[in-house]
C-alpha cells in the first residue's frame, strides 16, 4: 500500500490543524477553552518578557481570540495545571504530571535549572525554608530581602533565597502553586498535588517507568505537531538522547501513526491516527487555514527554528537575546501568521498607559505580494491584537503599506 503523498501546503494546514489554528474560532471563549488548548498544544512555554502580552497569554488568544487572560493563573490556582521544564518553563496539564516526574528525580540532564553544588553549600537553609513554608504557609521569591536592597541583573545575580527556591522547584519538592503579578508563588508539592489529583501523588504507585513516560512524550508531540519526522520529535520536550525512527516506525506498526510521503523530504514522516479524517482532505487538497493572526516567538509552530524553516520557508530567531546592534528585525518580534503562511513579521509594543500599540516596523516576508486581501487580513489582526492588548489606538513606525485599522489616515 502507497503512503498518502503530502504537498508542503497540506502538511502546513495539518500542522496548523493540530495546534488550534486552521480556522478562526466561532464563539467566545471560556475558561474551559483554555485548558482544552493547552491540552490540545500538550504545553505552553512561558516567557516574563511583556513589551506585548507576557507570551502564554499571546499564545493562547492567537487561537481562542478574546479571553480573560485571569483564566491562566485560575486553573492553575485549582491544579488543573502545572509548571515545570518541558520544552522550557512550561504550563502542563496536570494529568501529564507523571511525564516529567522522572527529570525531577534524577537531575543529572538539567543542566543550569539545577546546580548541586548549590544544594549541598547550602543545605541547612534550603532545609529551613522547607520547614518555613511547611509551617507558615507559600511564600514568594518577593518576601525575602535582597541583602544591600535593590534589584538583581537578572538569572545570574538571584538573590540566594531565589535560588533555594529554584533548587526546591526543579528537584520537585515545591511546585507553583499560583502566581500573583504573574509572580511565582511557592508551596510544598504533595499540597500542590492535592489539588489536582483526587488521591494526591505517590511515586511508588502513580509513576510510569522511563520508557513508558519517553514513548508518551513522543506520541503527545505527534499529535500536537501533526505532521512529523524522526527530527523534529526532540525538541517538543526537549527530550535526550537517541534517534526516533525507530519509536515513530513502532508506533506506525501498532496503528496509532500513518506513514506518509512529504514532498521534499528524503526522511520518513508521520501522521497521527486522530487526524485520520482531516489528513484525506488534506491530500485532497481540501484543509486550508484561514487563520490570520500575529503569533509570539515562543509559540510552538516557531519555536523550533529548524522546523519552521523546513515546513513554513521561515527563518526565525529570537532577537530580545541578541544585542541591540546585531538585531536584524528587533526585540520581540511577532511572526505573522495568514492563511496557512508565514508571510512576515512585526516589531510590536504596547503602551498600555497610552492606549496605544505601536509597530515600530513591519515586514513581509520575500516573495509574499502585498495583495488587497493579505493588507485587510493582516490589518484586522493587528486591530484585533490591540484590542485585547487595551491599546486600540495603532501607530504605525515603518510598514511597506498603508496598514487598514481604525487609526489609518
Amino acid at each position: 500500500m502507497t503512503n498518502p503523498a503530502l504537498s508542503l501546503a497540506a502538511a502546513r494546514s495539518l500542522h496548523l490543524a493540530a495546534q488550534g489554528l486552521l480556522a478562526p474560532s466561532r464563539r467566545k471563549a471560556g475558561k474551559a477553552d483554555v485548558l482544552a488548548c493547552i491540552r490540545r498544544m500538550a504545553l505552553l512555554q512561558i516567557d516574563t518578557i511583556h513589551v506585548v502580552a507576557r507570551s502564554p497569554y499571546l499564545v493562547l488568544w492567537s487561537r481562542l481570540g478574546q479571553y480573560d487572560p485571569a483564566w491562566l493563573e485560575a486553573l492553575l490556582a485549582e491544579g488543573k495545571l502545572f509548571e515545570y521544564w518541558a520544552h522550557e518553563a512550561c504550563f502542563v496539564p496536570t494529568e501529564d504530571y507523571g511525564l516529567l516526574r522522572h527529570r525531577m528525580l534524577d537531575l543529572t540532564g538539567m543542566g543550569w535549572k539545577f546546580s548541586l553544588q548549590w544544594l549541598q553549600k547550602h543545605g541547612a537553609e534550603i532545609e529551613a525554608l522547607v520547614q518555613r513554608i511547611r509551617e507558615q504557609g507559600p511564600v514568594r521569591s518577593a518576601d525575602f530581602e535582597r541583602a544591600g536592597g535593590g534589584k538583581g541583573s537578572g538569572w545570574w545575580d538571584w538573590k540566594p533565597e531565589k535560588r533555594h527556591l529554584e533548587v526546591l522547584f526543579t528537584s520537585g519538592r515545591l511546585m507553583v502553586a499560583e502566581r500573583r503579578n504573574f509572580q511565582r508563588v511557592y508551596d510544598l508539592a504533595e499540597r500542590v498535588l492535592a489539588r489536582g489529583f483526587a488521591d494526591g501523588w505517590r511515586d511508588e504507585r502513580d509513576l510510569p517507568t522511563p520508557e513508558a513516560a519517553r514513548l508518551e512524550m513522543i506520541r503527545r508531540s505527534c499529535q500536537a505537531l501533526g505532521v512529523v519526522k524522526a527530527g523534529w520529535i526532540a525538541d517538543y520536550y526537549r527530550l535526550k538522547g537517541g534517534k526516533y525512527e525507530q519509536p515513530l516506525h513502532a508506533l506506525a506498526d501498532s496503528g496509532e501513526l500513518i506513514p506518509v510521503r512529504l514532498e521534499s523530504a528524503s526522511h520518513d514522516a508521520f501522521v497521527h491516527r486522530d487526524l485520520a479524517p482531516l489528513l484525506d482532505k488534506a491530500v485532497a487538497g481540501e484543509l486550508q487555514s484561514t487563520v490570520t493572526t500575529l503569533l509570539s516567538p515562543f509559540d510552538p509552530v516557531v519555536w523550533d527554528r529548524k522546523r519552521a524553516a523546513e515546513l513554513f520557508d521561515f527563518d526565525y530567531r529570537i532577537e530580545c537575546y541578541t544585542p541591540a546592534e546585531k538585531r536584524k528585525y528587533g526585540y520581540f518580534v511577532l511572526p505573522i501568521l495568514s492563511r496557512g503562511k508565514l508571510v512576515g513579521r512585526v516589531d510590536a509594543k504596547a503602551h498600555r498607559k497610552l492606549g496605544v500599540f505601536e509597530l515600530k516596523a513591519l515586514y513581509l516576508e520575500p516573495g509574499i505580494r502585498a495583495s488587497q486581501r493579505l493588507i485587510g487580513d493582516i490589518g484586522a489582526a493587528v486591530q484585533r491584537c490591540a484590542d485585547w492588548h487595551g491599546t486600540p489606538h495603532i501607530e504605525v513606525r515603518n510598514a511597506p503599506f498603508v496598514l487598514p485599522t481604525r487609526d489609518a489616515p
